[in-house]
């Protein structure tokens, strides 16, 4: 819109239009005298039209310096801006609307009251995490869980893509994340959430991106810049832990990690009643959850509507197990193909996550659980390690293949990225440490710690064979096997 001042007439119009009266004037009243003759009356008339022309082209030119139009570079910033948009919600989501994640649930509580009642912690002088990260695969619910966590505080919720803040214009994306933050605290308390943080916070190097890592380090310097009490709690969530930097890892920033797995049999049960629960569905749920090895929570939900949608279309009144034995492979080769296992394969990797939790638990190798899909062995961060730690992660790696080639009286090549990880391992052994039979290292040393590791697991196998079955069975039976169910297991055999 142009303001009153620039609507009127400028000086020099005025000017314009004064002369060109009084010339004219000028030509009628020597015309009416007959002071002038036709060739002469033209010759004015052409005098004045280009002088006119010269006084509007002069009157252009002034009005252009005085009133100058914003660069290009200004109408950019402002174009690309409009994609961006700060705005907190209000979620209403709550633990109780995500189901399957208790073991998350347990450590999100305390944020959860932390934002309620910062208070209480300030004056213990408690301090918590500045940020949270949320580790695991697409479809897990990770961004439903921190919209519950902010549902259950009841707090601001700025949610934000990081790939919202890459640009091709250097300063854009640190200017984004200067904002969000500063919105953020002026709405304490409050949470951000920035999914796929690792399109902005992948790991500096040889690969050089001048406007990725500017938005990088104004990450970092945000989260320095305010105190632990300010009641702003940063949550990112990631599949690729593995490609952030070091320095949005380290204590301070986003010091606390919470793994966010695919479902159990347990948590699939959960999930699937949660998304039946105003449909009318008649079968056993246990046989649907058990045909699911492998499903998200998103592909579980994907599952449940096809199924209607199938049971829709054949004209029931009812969805049933036949629905969704139906449309399994729909929802598998339909989105993405989705890591499912047969019954046998179920076996195999039970067997093969039994012996690797019961030679684990003997040698002294700590973790916290062992599912269907995935091991839980903590790395410790020590600077010195021995020989014999070393072995015994090496036993580890190889206790599945053991177990199932003794089981099954075959090889499988579900064992390859443990077989890879012992080899790597023993070669570091050999090479990096020098705790080979000298210090020049040798392919021969790497064979015989691997050979001496290989032969300890099939000893420990034989002589706990009848523990190493309960907890197959248990995890058959469950898809998880936590470390106080195998030490119950070992007290009873053993007595």
């Amino acid at each position: 819109m142009q303001s009153g001042k620039n609507n009127k007439k400028s000086p020099n119009t005025l000017t314009i239009l004064i002369i060109g009266v009084i010339f004219l004037g000028g030509i009628l009243a020597m015309v009416a005298t007959g002071d002038i003759d036709a060739k002469a009356l033209l010759t004015q008339i052409t005098a004045f039209v280009v002088i006119l022309v010269i006084i509007l082209l002069i009157s252009s030119i002034v009005r252009s310096r005085s009133n100058p139009q914003p660069p290009p570079q200004m109408q950019v910033d402002l174009g690309i801006e409009k994609d961006f948009i700060i705005r907190p919600t209000t979620s209403n989501v709550t633990f109780n609307d995500v189901a399957g994640i208790s073991e998350v649930k347990e450590e999100l509580v305390e944020i959860v009251d932390f934002l309620k009642n910062p208070k209480k912690y300030r004056d213990f002088g408690i301090k918590l995490p500045k940020g949270v990260l949320l580790v695991g695969p697409p479809g897990v619910g990770k961004t439903l869980i921190a919209k519950a966590v902010a549902g259950e505080a009841g707090v601001p919720f700025f949610y934000q893509s990081g790939s919202s803040f890459v640009q091709m214009y250097v300063g854009v994306g640190a200017k984004r994340v200067r904002d969000l933050f500063n919105k953020a605290k002026m709405m304490a308390p409050s949470i951000i959430f920035i999914d796929e943080i690792d399109a902005i916070g992948k790991a500096r190097g040889n690969m050089r991106n001048d406007e990725r890592e500017a938005t990088l380090n104004q990450l970092l310097t945000e989260m320095d810049g305010f105190e632990d009490s300010s009641g702003v709690i940063v949550i990112g969530a990631t599949n690729k832990i593995e490609l952030l930097d070091d320095a949005l890892l380290r204590p301070g920033r986003f010091d606390r990690r919470i793994y966010v797995e695919l479902p159990g049999l347990k948590d699939r049960l959960e999930i699937l009643r949660v998304h039946l629960k105003n449909k009318p569905f008649r079968g056993n749920l246990e046989t649907i959850a058990q045909m699911t090895v492998g499903f998200s929570g998103a592909a579980l939900a994907s599952l449940v509507n096809e199924a209607s949608i199938h049971a829709l279309k054949k004209g029931k009144l009812y969805i049933d197990e036949s629905d969704f034995f139906a449309v399994k492979d729909k929802v598998l080769v339909g989105k993405k193909k989705l890591q499912t296992y047969s019954p046998q394969e179920k076996e195999i990797l039970s067997y093969y996550q039994a012996t690797k939790a019961v030679v684990a638990e003997w040698l002294g190798v700590d973790f916290e659980r062992i599912t269907l899909v995935k091991d839980d062995f903590k790395e410790e961060d020590k600077e010195i390690v021995s020989r014999t730690e070393l072995t015994n992660k090496i036993a580890v790696y190889l206790a599945g293949r053991v177990g199932v080639e003794e089981k099954f009286k075959e090889k499988f090549s579900n064992a390859h990225l443990d077989l890879k990880k012992a080899r790597d391992l023993a070669m570091k052994m050999v090479r990096d440490y020098g705790m080979g039979n000298s210090l020049v290292a040798s392919d021969e040393e790497v064979g015989e710690i691997l050979r001496d590791a290989y032969q300890q697991v099939v000893e420990i196998y034989r002589t706990n064979q009848e523990m190493v079955e309960e907890v197959y069975k248990l995890i058959m039976d469950r898809e998880v096997v936590h470390l106080e169910d195998i030490k119950k297991i070992k007290e009873k055999i053993l007595g």
